[in-house]
C-alpha cells in the first residue's frame, strides 16, 4: 500500500492519540505542528503539549511557530514536501497554509457533520441527550468545520455517560479514523462529498466559564445531561452560601427524581445524610462535587465536613 508523507497539526491528547497513530501506520511523519512552549502555574514551569512531549519522545521533527503566516516558518513545511496535513484540535489556519500539501489538509472533528460545528462538540453531544455522535474527516477550507466530508464513524453515547468517557471513546475511534483515511486517500478510493444542507444544524459554540453555571429552574433530566456534559472539564457549577461566605461547587455527577413538589426551584435539602437541590420538575442529588478551596470528593466525604447544616443556603 502507498505511505503518504504526513504534516501533523495538535496540541492536546486527543491530538496526540492521533499523532501516535499515524506514527505507528505505514505513513510517515515528516513534521508536527503544535503550540509553543508555555510558561504557568506556580513557579511558571515550562509547560508543553501533549503533541510536542509525544512528537520529541519519538524523535520526530517539531515546529512552534508563534504565527502561521510567517515566511520561514512557512518555508520550512514547503520544504517537506508533505503529500497531506492531518489536523486535530488546532487553530484557525491561514489559506497559504492548509492548501500547500499536494492531496490537501483534512481535519477530524468529533461530531457528525454537519452537526455540532465548533470548538465543545463532545460536551454539547452529552448536555443535549444524544443518543448517538462520532468523528467526521474533512478537507479544510475558508470556512470552519465546513469542508468536504472525507469518512465518517457513528458511536453510541451510553447512558449516563460523561464528556470525559466520550472524549476518550472518540479519541480512539477517531485515530482510526484518521489512518482509514490516509489510506484511502493514498489509494484514490475516496469520494469526498459536500457536508449536507441543513437549515438549523445543531451548534458547538466555545464554552465559556459563565456558560458552566447550573439553571436549577430547568427540568432534572436537562440539569442532569448539562452536569455530565461539563463533567469533568470544564465543570457545571452553583454557588452555595455557607455563613456570610458565597462559595462556589463544582458538581460532577448525581441523580434525579421527577416528582411533584411545592417548594422553589434551586430550594437545597441539606442534613448528614441528604443533599437534594429542588428544580422544576423534581429534586437533583450531587453525588461527587467540589467545595470552592477543597478537593473533589463524594458526597459522605462532603456531608462529613459541615456540623452546622443551618448555615448552608444556595446563593
Amino acid at each position: 500500500m502507498k505511505s503518504l508523507k504526513v504534516v501533523f497539526l495538535g496540541t492536546p491528547e486527543f491530538a496526540k492519540t492521533a499523532l501516535e497513530a499515524i506514527h505507528q501506520s505505514h505513513h510517515e511523519v515528516v513534521g508536527v505542528i503544535t503550540v509553543a512552549d508555555k510558561a504557568s502555574g506556580r513557579g511558571q514551569k515550562i509547560h508543553q503539549s501533549p503533541v510536542k512531549i509525544y512528537a520529541d519522545e519519538n524523535n520526530l521533527a517539531v515546529f512552534q511557530p508563534e504565527k502561521l503566516r510567517n515566511p520561514e516558518f512557512l518555508q520550512q513545511i514547503k520544504e517537506l514536501d508533505a503529500d497531506v496535513f492531518v489536523v486535530v484540535a488546532f487553530r484557525m489556519m491561514p489559506k497559504v497554509l492548509f492548501e500547500m500539501p499536494k492531496i490537501g489538509t483534512f481535519n477530524l472533528h468529533a461530531s457528525l457533520l454537519p452537526d455540532y460545528r465548533g470548538a465543545a462538540p463532545i460536551n454539547y453531544a452529552v448536555i443535549n441527550g444524544e443518543e448517538k455522535t462520532g468523528v467526521t474527516t474533512f478537507f479544510i477550507n475558508e470556512k470552519i468545520d465546513e469542508g468536504n466530508i472525507l469518512l465518517q464513524k457513528e458511536l453510541e453515547i451510553l447512558p449516563d455517560e460523561n464528556v470525559g468517557s466520550l472524549h476518550d471513546r472518540l479519541m480512539n475511534i477517531g485515530s482510526e479514523l484518521i489512518v482509514s483515511t490516509l489510506d484511502g486517500l493514498a489509494e484514490d478510493s475516496i469520494k469526498e462529498r459536500p457536508q449536507p444542507n441543513v437549515e438549523h444544524p445543531k451548534n458547538a459554540f466555545k464554552i465559556f466559564k459563565e456558560d458552566t453555571k447550573i439553571n436549577w429552574n430547568a427540568p432534572s433530566k436537562t440539569i442532569h445531561q448539562f452536569i455530565l456534559g461539563m463533567s469533568p472539564y470544564p465543570a457545571a457549577f452553583t454557588t452555595l452560601k455557607i455563613g456570610e461566605e458565597d462559595k462556589g461547587l463544582k458538581i460532577f455527577g448525581g441523580k434525579f427524581e421527577i416528582l411533584n413538589h411545592d417548594k422553589a426551584t434551586g430550594t437545597l435539602e441539606i442534613s448528614k445524610n441528604t443533599f437534594k437541590i429542588y428544580t422544576e420538575d423534581g429534586i437533583y442529588e450531587p453525588l461527587e462535587l467540589q467545595l470552592e478551596g477543597k478537593k473533589r470528593m463524594n458526597i459522605k466525604d462532603f456531608l462529613n465536613g459541615f456540623r452546622n447544616f443551618d448555615e448552608i443556603k444556595m446563593a
